[in-house]
């Protein structure tokens, strides 16, 4: 397949990553595994990695191609990897704007809603003295949270997502490029999604909604496609959307924090109000990019 055009191959690595990736959980469950921690949290991040060890196979042994431009993949730093860092958790925060515009929807310092999302994982003394801590100190959460999740998101978030962004912002942008900016990135982004099905159907992200937690993950993944790609050309850099992704999973959280109602199809960076405020982004990604072009590496 050396020859062989630059869609035959993102073929090949799409059908190949998705045999491989819901194989993988299908043998976790049938060897006698449970959907609960540690092994869950196992689970997770060895799925994570999954795209990197793929692209790696096809560059390798099928493709032959040179393994660093193939995956987009420099340490070359510069400014675009500090925006990848700092969107994030603006994008958390424009998601909390917009989830307390909702119906039935309010703003909580006291943290109720959370509490009550997450609080069943929690020994009821630990419940009531971070409650009793909240009360002494009610932001102190979303300062830590964030110092936390930034910190996290160009560490060991950042190590885990690279595992995704090889294939995603890697692999596959690199041969889907020629179709177009938005063409690739709608690509891009419905197998992103579609490639979590095994891990929504046993509750990830909505664990209230399994099943058209597909459908709402897929939706998610599409509209955040597009601002990934883009800062990850404008690096020419893999490595800035594996900043990105991990600071993302590091902050997006705290949309949650002080918030009350909703559910997890509504609230939250992958419910409706992160839609909206992703569907804004792209309004405005769009706005600027018939302005000014993208580079073609």
């Amino acid at each position: 397949m050396p020859h062989s055009s630059p869609l035959t191959r993102v073929r090949t690595y799409v059908l190949t990553l998705f045999l491989v990736s819901y194989l993988f959980v299908l043998l976790y469950f049938v060897f006698g595994g449970q959907w609960q921690m540690p092994g869950a949290l196992i689970v997770a991040v060895t799925y994570m990695f999954l795209p990197l060890l793929v692209s790696l196979l096809l560059v390798r042994f099928v493709t032959h191609e040179p393994l660093r431009p193939a995956l987009r993949l420099s340490f070359a730093f510069n400014r675009w990897w500090l925006v990848a860092w700092v969107v994030p958790p603006t994008l958390a925060l424009l998601t909390f704007v917009v989830s307390l515009l909702l119906p039935g929807v309010a703003f909580d310092a006291g943290m109720a809603g959370m509490f009550e999302r997450f609080g069943a994982t929690l020994a009821p003394e630990q419940l009531a003295a971070m409650q009793a801590d909240l009360a002494g100190a009610p932001f102190l959460p979303l300062l830590l949270g964030l110092f936390g999740g930034m910190v996290a998101g160009i560490t060991v978030n950042a190590i885990a997502a690279f595992g995704e962004e090889a294939g995603w912002r890697g692999l596959l942008l690199k041969h889907l490029q020629p179709l177009g900016f938005w063409r690739a990135s709608l690509i891009i982004g419905t197998v992103w999604g579609l490639w979590h099905a095994p891990l929504i159907l046993l509750g990830h992200n909505y664990p209230e909604h399994p099943v058209i937690g597909i459908f709402m993950m897929t939706l998610w993944t599409i509209l955040l496609t597009p601002v990934m790609n883009f800062i990850t050309l404008r690096a020419k850099s893999v490595l800035a959307a594996a900043i990105f992704h991990g600071t993302l999973n590091g902050t997006m959280g705290l949309a949650l924090l002080y918030v009350r109602g909703g559910n997890d199809l509504t609230v939250g960076g992958t419910g409706l109000a992160g839609m909206i405020a992703l569907v804004l982004v792209n309004v405005v990604l769009y706005a600027g990019l018939k302005k000014h072009r993208l580079p073609v590496a």
